[in-house]
């Protein structure tokens, strides 16, 4: 009887016991395995719906601004001293005559100023007037505002020979070009 006790013990308890600790083992990895690949997957899922949600925040705001690029494409493909001197008219025709005079409009030849160290295409625009300082800075404003591709480059300010209360102003633009 003692000689089958051996065999018993390590086919009856031995085998079995080390077999479910196997078992045991194989399923805790796994199980271990299984959550970390979960825990990546969905860190992976957040970072996806991050992207995708800021993607839409972008496209919408892209949307949005669609009506303003179309405006600002259309003025850039315009020629930019007479989109300058249409804005001017416009502008004069809003101001009071007396406190605001166009003396100059000139266009030197070839790009000037910033427009040298760029390799986007420039243009220089000089204009001069006469006219009371508030109404040439509202004047100012609105073309800047009208025409945002104008980069104010030098501006000259003196008073008038004639009248104590105008002055005289020299202004130079670069304007870039599409």
């Amino acid at each position: 009887m003692y000689l089958y006790r051996k065999n018993i013990a390590i086919f009856g308890i031995a085998l079995p016991v080390l077999g479910a600790a196997v078992i045991i083992g194989a399923c805790a990895m796994l199980k271990a395995k299984m959550k970390s690949s979960f825990e990546n997957k969905q860190s992976n899922f957040r970072t996806y719906e991050q992207g995708r949600i800021a993607g839409l925040e972008i496209e919408a705001k892209v949307t949005r601004q669609v009506p303003h690029l179309e405006r600002w494409e259309e003025q850039l493909s315009e020629e930019t001293a007479s989109a300058v001197g249409t804005n001017l008219r416009e502008i004069y025709s809003h101001l009071p005559g007396k406190e605001i005079q166009q003396t100059a409009f000139e266009r030197p030849g070839g790009p000037g100023g910033f427009g040298n160290v760029c390799a986007q295409k420039s243009s220089q625009i000089r204009i001069a007037m006469r006219g009371t300082f508030r109404t040439l800075q509202r004047a100012f404003l609105e073309l800047e505002s009208r025409m945002p591709q104008l980069q104010l480059e030098e501006i000259r300010i003196e008073p008038a020979v004639n009248h104590s209360s105008l002055l005289n102003f020299q202004v130079t633009y670069t304007a870039w070009e599409n």
